[in-house]
């Protein structure tokens, strides 16, 4: 289940969780990367990964069902961006598959949960 019936705020939601631990997975993941990328890469990693529930705890606290499926949608967008750095990281050698695997899947449940959440919000409008 994506979103508890009546969420009391923001930490109730499972993909806000999610969220959070993808936020901690990058941020061990780029301590390894090279000096240079410090405000390269990494800062650009992690500025959506950051946003992601961030984006969530907004969109929820704002009370309105429209404003909360645009804060989705823009932690959608972070994801994708996550998502594309994560793949370019791996291109680049700077981590492998086997310490990105628990941020892929982190990011694939996410893509899918938010799909979800917003269906769930436009269908009770």
């Amino acid at each position: 289940m994506v979103m508890q019936t009546s969420p009391r705020n923001y930490q109730d939601l499972i993909v806000w969780n999610k969220g959070i631990e993808l936020a901690k997975v990058i941020y061990r993941l780029t301590q390894d990367y090279p000096a240079e990328e410090k405000f390269g890469l990494v800062s650009q990693m992690r500025r959506p990964a950051v946003s992601i529930p961030s984006n969530l705890a907004e969109g929820q606290a704002r009370h309105t069902t429209g404003e909360f499926v645009q804060f989705i949608s823009d932690a959608e967008g972070s994801v994708a961006e996550l998502d594309t750095q994560l793949s370019l990281s791996i291109e680049l050698k700077f981590c492998n598959d086997a310490n990105t695997e628990r941020a892929l899947q982190l990011i694939t449940d996410l893509r899918k949960m938010l799909n979800v959440l917003r269906r769930q919000l436009i269908s009770r409008g």
